[in-house]
């Protein structure tokens, strides 16, 4: 099963063109032309279990980051790069934060590591090193309080986020959030801190609407799921959430559903199970199965169709396929680039345009990214996006998601417009955690107001 042939094709299509994957972006035009250079560490993951999402991400990254080379830079500013494998292991991820924190007299200033465990193991360095810790769509949730952690952004919907929009999406479905009562909701879910994050929101949820959460955890990597299946065979829930990371363990769960019959309208995934990787290697399997995004799939945006002409038809792609273009992964690596750029543009504005900034500024670049209707249209990125904006106070921005279904060959888009969470119950949760977190490391919060 996870080595059907429809896997493996998916798979060999994964892996990046060597000329890139320990290099910096366009370096021989940046040396030959002498402009300042803005660094980046990428730590990313191009091989193992959750490769196929470690390749689409950071290979949209770097070629937004590409992209902003080819197109002049930030004022003339060239975006540089060097990479390290981490294979999405903790210890390996530490090692990479420490490997890229500086490069020659450069100095690594947003550190991106798609990793809730490596997040949770560099947390406690990002404040002494000045380094910007960019959780996007996953990681510590209570980190949208920017009072507390003033260096790590949980941009632009976190896990907690993403839970109240499921349920509240779930709620819809079944006509009403009164008609929770007495339903059994089953969370599936890789057994790490990934996995585990969205467990306060959930069991919240349950109390106040009345219904079962059955908690089911699968042993990291999430491919032996057979007694789980089990379980979910014999307590028959409404709805199975599955929060699993990885086209191996997604696509067993989608198999395996399909073998008990469980209906896969049925099953809602997390953004991370949510990709063109998760659901292609289980065939018909997959047919019905709904997920939500942070980031659409497809080609129609102008950012996207100007990627691949610029830099692919140059071919200086990062993708070895460039069918990926345009795929869930693909899209949201793109975005999570495009936060990166516009927190220096907005430093520069600020701090000084053609000028390298440091980690102090690029956070208030941060701080202070404010993306309107007019601004997502300069950037060709209408309908890619939520209209948001990120302050001192709120790392988080967004707090929305879309649901999307399979249709056995492609995502089709279910909520044409963005599904809420409840932002009230959510700050309040982080706020209740931050105090909590705060009290105990005896940090002293920042005064935002006196910091605009």
């Amino acid at each position: 099963m996870f080595a059907s042939k429809a896997f493996k094709r998916v798979i060999a299509g994964l892996v990046v063109g060597s000329a890139l994957v320990a290099g910096t972006s366009l370096p021989r035009e940046a040396a030959a032309q002498a402009k300042p250079e803005q660094y980046f560490g990428i730590p990313s993951f191009r091989v193992g279990p959750f490769a196929a999402a470690g390749t689409g991400f950071f290979g949209g990254i770097i070629d937004y980051l590409n992209y902003v080379n080819a197109t002049g830079g930030v004022n003339g500013v060239q975006m540089v790069f060097q990479e390290c494998e981490t294979e999405y292991v903790p210890a390996r991820g530490i090692e990479c934060y420490q490997r890229l924190l500086k490069r020659g007299n450069q100095q690594m200033h947003i550190f991106e590591p798609l990793s809730t465990p490596i997040a949770y193991g560099v947390l406690n360095r990002v404040d002494d090193d000045r380094v910007i810790l960019t959780q996007f769509g996953y990681g510590r949730s209570d980190a949208a309080d920017g009072r507390v952690f003033p260096w790590v952004f949980a941009t632009m919907t976190s896990y907690w986020s993403g839970a109240s929009a499921m349920i509240n999406w779930i709620a819809s479905r079944e006509g009403g959030f009164g008609n929770l009562k007495g339903k059994t909701i089953t969370h599936l879910y890789l057994d790490n801190a990934y996995g585990r994050e969205p467990l306060p929101v959930f069991r919240a949820l349950s109390k106040k609407f009345g219904f079962t959460l059955q908690e089911i955890p699968v042993a990291v990597p999430g491919i032996e799921q057979q007694s789980q299946w089990l379980q979910i065979r014999q307590s028959k829930p409404d709805w199975v959430i599955l929060w699993g990371f990885g086209a191996g363990m997604n696509s067993t769960a989608l198999t395996s559903a399909a073998r008990i019959n469980f209906p896969r309208d049925r099953m809602l995934g997390i953004w991370w199970a949510g990709s063109e990787e998760d659901v292609i290697p289980a065939g018909d399997a997959a047919k019905g199965y709904f997920a939500v995004a942070n980031v659409p799939p497809g080609r129609q945006y102008r950012l996207i169709q100007e990627i691949e002409k610029t830099i692919y038809g140059a071919g200086r792609g990062n993708l070895q396929d460039p069918k990926r273009i345009g795929t869930i992964h693909w899209n949201r690596g793109v975005v999570a680039g495009m936060f990166w750029v516009e927190a220096v543009r907005n430093a520069q504005n600020r701090f000084g345009k053609g000028q390298v900034m440091t980690g102090d500024q690029i956070r208030w670049g941060f701080e202070n990214i404010n993306l309107t209707p007019a601004r997502m249209k300069e950037l060709g990125i209408e309908g890619m996006m939520p209209v948001m904006r990120l302050t001192c106070e709120d790392h988080e921005g967004a707090g929305v998601i879309k649901v999307i279904q399979w249709d056995g060959t492609r995502w089709v888009t279910v909520t044409p417009d963005w599904v809420s969470s409840d932002r009230k119950m959510i700050r309040t949760m982080v706020e209740e955690s931050t105090a909590r977190y705060a009290a105990e490391q005896k940090i002293t919060l920042r005064d935002c107001a006196k910091e605009k």
